[in-house]
């Protein structure tokens, strides 16, 4: 039947950014209800952010800092294909954002382990060898919605969009009713935003 064959969603994700993991889960659990075949991209806040002047110095520290689990999925994605970034996405946003975990080597070659990866990639953190495969895949995100969003970026076919924005992650049949909400809003000729003022910080249980 037509509705058995799996809808392609790709995920523009830094596995840094709390928001970006939270919606994640929220695809993930649509995933559990709905045939997706969801396919995972990099982008990058620090990318993003680059050359902003109203971001103070210790701002700018932080973003440096965030490019390194970026570039680490980007070598297990070079050296083993797209395939295995959702599986470590899972474990470093486990680790960052579940646990507390700080991002440094130590956290990386874990979180590599864990997801059936050879450790000794967490090497990349350090190394600005993975930075021109990042960035093609950050403007490719990005090209899709416009500069003025952050991550994630998510596309359904022609229609890509940012966020949502959402916390906790939705679950049951409240996940797929937002689903179908943010693709019929998304697919409106014409709809560019909806928003309202975050009155919470990131919720993860």
């Amino acid at each position: 039947m037509e509705h058995d064959i799996p809808t392609p969603v790709d995920f523009w994700f830094d596995p840094t950014c709390p928001w970006a993991w939270l919606t994640s889960r929220w695809i993930l659990e649509v995933a559990r209800q709905r045939p997706l075949d969801v396919r995972w991209h990099l982008m990058s806040l620090t990318v993003l952010n680059e050359g902003r002047a109203d971001l103070p110095e210790r701002w700018h520290r932080d973003l440096a800092a965030r490019l390194e689990p970026v570039r680490v999925c980007a070598a297990a994605e070079q050296a083993h294909g797209a395939r295995v970034l959702g599986a470590l996405y899972t474990e470093l946003g486990t680790r960052f954002h579940l646990e507390r975990a700080p991002r440094e080597r130590a956290t990386y070659a874990a979180a590599l382990t864990a997801a059936g990866l050879d450790p000794a990639l967490a090497d990349a953190a350090g190394s600005d060898a993975y930075d021109g495969a990042v960035r093609a895949s950050h403007h490719d995100g990005i090209g899709r919605v416009g500069a003025d969003v952050g991550t994630p970026v998510v596309a359904v076919g022609d229609v890509a969009f940012f966020g949502p924005v959402v916390t906790p992650s939705p679950r049951g049949e409240a996940a797929t009713r937002l689903w179908d909400g943010v693709l019929a809003v998304a697919a409106t000729e014409g709809f560019f935003e909806l928003k309202r003022t975050r009155t919470r910080q990131p919720v993860f249980t």
